[in-house]
């Protein structure tokens, strides 16, 4: 046994040295083998036997590293499939380095020959995303929209996002020209019962992925600064306890619909809760915590791209027992 013991030790020592001259000191197998006395194969060997035996431990030096550090925790966190964050980067606002990564979701999706078909919600951080995908030619591609363009007086959205990306990708497109928010339920129910609304709506059904922005709710909420709703109106939801909102449906803390008089009146399609289609949150900076916590708790979404600022904070935010 002792011979054994010691027959080992000498290999893991062995094992060691090669495992040494391959990563450190940068050899080929090549002069491994020659400054070991071995032969190439048995130098690939013992190089394989150093990793399986716990003798190297490896660390990536690299700038992205903490942003995929970030990503894998939120995937762990919040039962992500996946999680992409932009690195905090001198000179670049945090929105523009969330467009890039989910410039490349997107390109990547429609990129395919085979016909696809996306569906988009609207905000600012979708439309610098949009601007960042690359022209192409995709005429058997479809862009639906999920949320409606219009203020109640007719006033036409400037982030809706479904026309930009289908002119910028060649591809159809079917948005939703409708009030965000009717005046009453009635109307509301009209709107619905038309055969366009149908035909978009089972679009965003049968849609291959999604990319929703995520809006906040409060003084700067953008349904309150486009127009889309009146002051009374946001502070109805408010004290319903919103605190964000998905395809322009208030969700509250625990990422669940509102419901009153308000939201009765909205004509954007609502979000599906555990989608199974890639589903795509997008969002940049500070004001949209409690929303995205409120968004990620209520299960909206198989995915998400972020910046890294608003990633710590919402793991932090997680940990202080927020709901």
């Amino acid at each position: 046994m002792n011979e054994k013991a010691d027959a080992r030790t000498r290999r893991l020592d062995l094992a060691a040295r090669a495992a040494w001259l391959y990563y450190i000191k940068r050899r080929t197998q090549d002069e491994i083998a020659a400054e070991l006395g071995v032969s190439r194969p048995n130098a690939q060997r013992l190089v394989a036997l150093a990793i399986s035996e716990g003798l190297i431990k490896f660390r990536l030096d690299h700038p992205l590293l903490k942003s995929m550090e970030l990503g894998e925790r939120l995937c762990e966190r919040f039962g992500l499939d996946t999680c992409e964050v932009a690195p905090s980067v001198d000179g670049q606002s945090d929105r523009a380095g969330v467009a890039l990564l989910a410039a490349q979701f997107i390109e990547t999706l429609l990129g395919a020959a085979t016909p696809r078909i996306l569906a988009l919600g609207t905000g600012r951080t979708l439309l610098e995303t949009v601007r960042e995908v690359t022209s192409m030619d995709r005429p058997d591609h479809k862009v639906v929209s999920a949320v409606g363009n219009l203020t109640r007086d007719g006033r036409a959205s400037p982030y809706d996002v479904a026309i930009r990306l289908a002119d910028r990708i060649g591809a159809q497109c079917y948005p939703l020209p409708l009030p965000v928010l009717t005046d009453t339920q009635e109307e509301c129910g009209f709107l619905r019962a038309q055969r366009g609304y149908g035909i978009v709506d089972g679009l965003v059904q049968a849609a291959d992925a999604e990319v929703l922005g995520v809006g906040s709710i409060g003084p700067t909420a953008p349904l309150l600064i486009d127009g889309f709703v009146t002051p009374d109106e946001l502070a109805g939801l408010e004290a319903a306890g919103a605190v964000g909102e998905l395809r322009s449906h208030p969700i509250d803390a625990a990422g669940a619909l509102i419901d009153n008089a308000v939201t009765r009146r909205l004509t954007a399609i609502p979000p599906v809760w555990r989608p199974r289609r890639p589903t795509i949150l997008v969002a940049a900076g500070r004001s949209k915590l409690d929303a995205l916590a409120a968004a990620l708790a209520g299960r909206f979404a198989t995915g998400l791209v972020i910046d890294e600022p608003t990633a710590t904070r919402l793991l932090d935010h997680q940990r202080a027992g927020a709901p």
